[in-house]
């Protein structure tokens, strides 16, 4: 997708069809260690997932983003712990809200794959070698749907795999013998087997081909229009994101740095870092142009730049982004007004610092002009 060419506004009619917050996520911090040891790898993270509505997680390897959706489903590896937050799931039933955090095992084992599950980004590696395909899709439904027979399960594992446009007779297949594309849509259809209301989606497409990236993207889409469910998709492919989901978080240093809705994102990104990912893959249409890319490398979560985590890298950096961390919020600047700063615009940068902060001294803002 050209960056430099107008697009309309991502699936609007989808867009409007979001509604009541399905999950809640407030100051989420993740370390892996503890002690003093310890390495914080997400830091005070606030997201809300409405239902219907996809959210979409980007940001360079390392930033944080499996972490966070690891750690909000409670499937860290060791030496990986939640420190501190909340996740709320809102069953939508008119029950009370769910900590997913403060589950038991027992619980957390009925919350997985029934209410949320997860897409893995490697299936050859999620998936079981040595079981066929109608093991592992039936394994799922034994565990919780005890009560379905075994016809009743090898047929809903037939449905499963008509869902995601895969012939029933590969259900005798093993995963070696699918291609990748495949194996990603078995990995779709086992996610979705109990019509869960979240699913998240780690990196799906990064082992395929451009065609088949926009194939298993358009399979997903069709289902997610059919059943409902909301999603979180990770990706460090932004352009995905803008033509796929409603609304994009932008993660730096394992912290939120800007969300705001796609369309916003790609044609008015306020961080610097935003910006940087936007012009970091070539233009379809259009003149010739020098790709921007970013300059350095992303930050060791063990060393973190003071400030601003960003500051090393950012061609606007002045003063206070060295010396102080700005907050995420909504831009209090006049020069945003006019729907730059749209509903649920938030931005953590000095250059467009929230109300809640004290901004720069128009001395120190003129200084990243000269």
């Amino acid at each position: 997708m050209d960056v430099d060419t107008p697009i309309p506004d991502p699936h609007p009619d989808h867009a409007a069809a979001t509604g009541d917050a399905v999950l809640e996520i407030s100051g989420l911090n993740v370390d892996y260690g503890t002690g003093e040891q310890a390495v914080r790898a997400v830091s005070e993270v606030n997201l809300t997932l409405r239902r219907g509505e996809v959210l979409g997680l980007a940001g360079e390897s390392g930033s944080g983003k499996s972490t966070l959706a690891y750690g909000l489903t409670r499937l860290l590896p060791p030496p990986g712990v939640v420190a501190d937050g909340k996740v709320l799931y809102r069953p939508g039933d008119g029950s009370e809200p769910i900590d997913v955090l403060a589950l038991s095992p027992a619980g957390l084992r009925d919350f997985r794959w029934a209410q949320t599950s997860i897409v893995f980004q490697a299936a050859m590696n999620a998936l079981n070698p040595v079981d066929k395909i109608s093991t592992q899709l039936t394994d799922v439904l034994k565990a919780h749907k005890p009560e379905l027979s075994r016809t009743e399960r090898a047929e809903r594992a037939r449905e499963l795999l008509g869902l995601v446009g895969i012939p029933a007779d590969r259900l005798d297949s093993y995963p070696h013998q699918l291609s990748g594309g495949m194996r990603q849509r078995v990995m779709i259809g086992m996610a979705l087997a109990l019509e869960p209301r979240i699913v998240i989606m780690d990196e799906p497409t990064t082992a395929l081909d451009v065609v088949m990236q926009r194939q298993i993207l358009g399979v997903f889409s069709r289902l997610r229009k059919r059943l409902d469910f909301s999603v979180i998709f990770i990706t460090h492919d932004l352009s995905l994101l803008v033509e796929f989901a409603d609304r994009i978080a932008i993660m730096y240093g394992g912290r939120i740095v800007e969300e705001a809705p796609a369309a916003q994102i790609y044609r008015d990104p306020l961080h610097p870092y935003s910006d940087g990912l936007l012009h970091s893959f070539p233009a379809l249409r259009g003149p010739r142009r020098e790709l921007a890319g970013i300059p350095g490398s992303p930050p060791d979560p063990r060393s973190l730049p003071s400030g601003c985590s960003f500051h090393p890298r950012c061609p606007k950096a002045f003063d206070p982004c060295s010396r102080e961390i700005p907050v995420l919020g909504v831009p209090d600047d006049p020069q945003q007004q006019g729907g730059r700063t749209g509903t649920g615009r938030t931005v953590a940068c000095w250059l467009h610092p929230a109300a809640s902060s004290q901004p720069p001294t128009a001395a120190q803002f003129d200084s990243t002009l000269t």
